[in-house]
């Protein structure tokens, strides 16, 4: 999603070559193969198919993995993306090499380090060389870690990039087979789906927004795994395989609601301006809250139900779109990196 629009871009630039380097971290066919497709992202040059493990090991693997690409190819300027283990595993073999490495949505926190990838998010700004930021809080909080302003770069949202590429196709697909009003559930991360009575809790919840509203839910490989351990039941929701960006985004731009614990969901809702309600106690993401449709509700089912109540009524919370998401983000990236 942030590397397609960068290297479109690039493309079009001269004496600008690129290698794409897939991690694996990422390894079912419905989260990542079929992204490559309709991003239209080229097979990758090189796949180090790291795999699921452990936050220790899958680093690991990475680094050990990827040192040697990179010093087969000897790249002028490696970039990065958002905040997973490969981010920050990939930036400190460059760091060690002396290869400047440029973070594409750097500046993010949720400062809550209880969450892995806040300590990646840290790391790899220390890191990295150049740091591409998608709003001004952001800058700011480079700047409050003592981050030299010079390596700051505010360019927006590259995910927005794709998503305005992309959106037009989104608009053709048929809504075939789910109810005209619903409500759209994503749910994965640990805190939420690891925790038995936690994940209960949620879905129980859910189950209850059903009596008023079609509860239409794409589960992640993990969390269908987890309800699956834990013996819940999930009666009248419409629990879906995971789904092609695409087909995801009609169901988005369509919803009444979206309910997420995702932190990209949170920047595309308040994009398309549908109602976000998001299922953490924080977020790295807090301009989709000051100026976007964005509500955070924590594990407060009550606050959920309040807030559901308000969409339900008519009442929604209204956004603004932040400045710079404007579908350019990925041409002022590419701007600096060919001035250098």
């Amino acid at each position: 999603m942030k590397a397609a629009p960068v290297m479109s871009v690039l493309r079009q630039r001269s004496n600008v070559t690129q290698t794409l380097v897939h991690t694996g971290q990422h390894y079912d066919k419905n989260m990542s193969d079929v992204f490559f497709e309709e991003l239209g992202i080229p097979t990758p040059d090189v796949n180090l198919e790291v795999g699921s493990g452990s936050h220790a090991q899958q680093t690991a693997e990475v680094m050990s993995r990827f040192e040697p690409v990179v010093l087969d190819k000897k790249p002028d300027a490696v970039l990065v993306y958002g905040d997973v283990n490969s981010t920050m595993a990939a930036t400190v073999v460059c760091s060690k090499l002396l290869i400047p490495v440029g973070h594409v949505e750097a500046g993010l926190r949720s400062f809550d380090r209880t969450m892995p990838e806040e300590i990646n998010r840290i790391i790899t700004d220390q890191l990295a060389e150049w740091l591409f930021t998608p709003s001004e809080d952001g800058d700011r909080n480079l700047c409050r870690e003592g981050i030299r302003p010079e390596k700051i770069c505010r360019v927006g949202n590259v995910m927005i990039d794709s998503l305005l590429r992309l959106l037009p196709l989104a608009m053709k697909r048929e809504a075939n087979g789910f109810p005209p009003r619903y409500a759209l559930v994503t749910l994965h991360r640990p805190s939420n789906v690891d925790d038995a009575r936690v994940l209960k809790r949620i879905l129980e919840c859910l189950v209850g927004v059903s009596a008023e509203l079609a509860v239409v839910f794409p589960v992640h490989p993990r969390t269908r795994q987890r309800i699956r351990e834990f013996g819940i039941e999930t009666p009248n929701l419409y629990l879906l395989e995971p789904m092609p960006y695409i087909d995801f985004l009609a169901l988005q731009v369509r919803a009444a609601v979206v309910i997420t614990d995702s932190g990209g969901i949170q920047e595309e809702t308040t994009y398309l301006k549908v109602p976000c309600l998001t299922l953490r106690q924080n977020t790295e993401r807090p301009i989709t809250i000051e100026l976007g449709t964005n509500i955070l509700v924590g594990d407060d089912t009550a606050k959920l139900r309040a807030e559901m109540s308000k969409i339900l009524a008519g009442n929604a919370k209204h956004g603004t779109i932040p400045p710079l998401w404007d579908g350019r983000a990925s041409e002022r990236i590419a701007d600096v990196l060919v001035a250098v």
